[in-house]
């Protein structure tokens, strides 16, 4: 397998979006400089960015799937906060969020109890 650089971006962030809709397509990719980069950003420009690699023999393919334009597929119904101004109800939080929150508050009203 030879690797080949497809694209170049800042962030990793961008990379791995891409990836992802290299895999859903069943084109094997790598994200390469990932992790020096998060870890010094400023080398960012020096190494040429964070790269995404594909197999030599699916660069054409690549080009296609990244190309396309998908912004047709994305259901409006599920856009953030649209549930709660349809329907009148709440959201409710998750169990992680629910304690992070008491945890906030516990340490807060020690804070406040013993002071600093």
């Amino acid at each position: 397998m030879s690797w080949v650089t497809l694209r170049r971006y800042t962030l990793p962030m961008e990379a791995h979006l891409d990836r992802g809709r290299l895999e859903s397509e069943g084109i094997q990719a790598i994200i390469a400089d990932e992790h020096t980069i998060h870890m010094q950003w400023l080398y960012s420009n020096a190494l040429g960015g964070v790269r995404l690699q594909v197999d030599e023999g699916d660069v054409e393919r690549a080009e296609r799937v990244l190309s396309e334009d998908r912004s047709d597929v994305v259901d409006e119904s599920l856009a953030p906060g649209q549930a709660y101004r349809d329907t009148g109800e709440a959201p409710r939080l998750s169990r992680l969020a629910r304690d992070r929150s008491r945890k906030g508050f516990f340490a807060a009203l020690l804070i406040w109890l013993f002071g600093t």
